[in-house]
């Protein structure tokens, strides 16, 4: 295997590890409305199990509100239920074709339990990386051993792994601290 080609999927892994922390992210509640926080909540209709997205439109009414119109009426009483039985704090309203989801302020407690989350869900995302970057660092001897791989391109290969490990890792600080300051201000 070529050292390029080592780095390139190296880097192809650190994108994923990065791309599904902050899809994570997404539907940690902040204190603002977002329709992210509800629109995979697995609703029971039509004999099967559906996300809410797929029954109905959802949109934020203001900073702690959403509202939800079921496409088919026949509907509303099942994503109720499904939205009493979330974690979300609150109860949803039937307004009569409509739902109206009004969330609480956070409070401290909350917030620094937020924050734990956050906190681990950031490290293991950076355990990812790391284990990645082993894994390239593996072939990259395994490819010198075979004498496939110079000596110069090994450690070459070492530092091109640690600039996009220190990059990506860069990345992910940036982002739990940008939702940091989100559920903080609140």
């Amino acid at each position: 295997m070529d050292i390029k080609e080592i780095i390139k999927e190296a880097e192809a892994r650190f994108e994923k590890t990065v791309g599904f922390f902050e899809q994570g992210l997404v539907s940690i509640r902040t204190g603002r409305a977002n329709p992210s926080l509800v629109e995979n909540i697995m609703v029971d209709s039509y004999g099967s199990k559906l996300p809410l997205k797929q029954l109905a439109s959802i949109s934020a009414l203001g900073p702690r509100a959403l509202l939800i119109q079921p496409w088919d009426q026949s509907t509303i009483s099942q994503i109720e239920k499904s939205l009493s039985r979330a974690d979300l704090g609150t109860s949803p309203v039937v307004d009569k074709n409509t739902i109206r989801v009004t969330l609480p302020s956070l409070t401290e407690e909350y917030r620094r339990k937020i924050l734990k989350t956050l906190s681990d869900k950031a490290e293991l995302a950076k355990v990812s990386l790391r284990k990645t970057r082993e894994e390239g660092w593996r072939k990259i001897q395994e490819g010198f051993k075979n004498g496939e791989i110079r000596e110069d391109d090994k450690f070459k290969g070492k530092d091109d792994l640690q600039k996009l490990i220190d990059n990506y890792s860069g990345l992910i600080d940036r982002t739990l601290e940008k939702k940091e300051e989100e559920i903080m201000e609140n």
